[in-house]
């Protein structure tokens, strides 16, 4: 069975799970490494037990949405990432932008704790009031099953990333 073009390009409602609180209180480009946040789960859906065991699990990936970026302001196409000539064009399906086609992040961070329906997690680049659209446990069955290879601009890009942030 094939779905119509109708079908697979029509608007899709998310609603979202819970939110960020904490972490890292500005959205630069790099130094999100040692900040943790906690995320609470909307109570209103969800329950103690949605968590249940996700603390056995060292990482979670997490799906979120990145909410202070201007409608309108998404790309679609090519561009240097972070705007520097020095590395090449590429596609917006070939980085990791922030503003993306539908503003839709994605990060593996390591759990540090479950209480409740609050999740703490480290390494998650999303800001405080950041809604969170979902959680899948990390498994490494997952993973990508070969070898893996990645542009030397990417490796470049994400040097300082995850970094922890000093004070000069």
């Amino acid at each position: 069975m094939t779905t119509s073009p109708q079908d697979w390009s029509s608007p899709i409602a998310v609603q979202p799970i819970g939110v960020v609180r904490g972490g890292r209180p500005t959205g630069d480009d790099d130094y999100w490494g040692g900040f943790q946040s906690t995320i609470e789960l909307d109570t209103e859906r969800f329950g103690a037990e949605a968590l249940a065991a996700l603390d056995t699990f060292s990482h979670v990936l997490v799906l979120y949405r990145f909410h202070l970026l201007q409608p309108g302001s998404e790309e679609t196409g090519g561009r240097h990432p972070r705007g520097r000539a020095d590395w090449p064009i590429v596609g917006i399906f070939a980085q990791r932008a922030k503003k993306r086609p539908n503003f839709i992040g994605a990060t593996t961070c390591r759990v540090v704790g479950v209480e409740g329906t609050t999740l703490t997690v480290e390494g998650l680049d999303a800001m405080d009031g950041t809604p969170i659209l979902d959680l899948k446990p990390h498994m490494e069955e997952f993973e990508p099953r070969g070898a893996t290879f990645q542009p030397d601009w990417s490796r470049e890009i994400m040097t300082d990333y995850f970094a922890e942030h000093t004070e000069a």
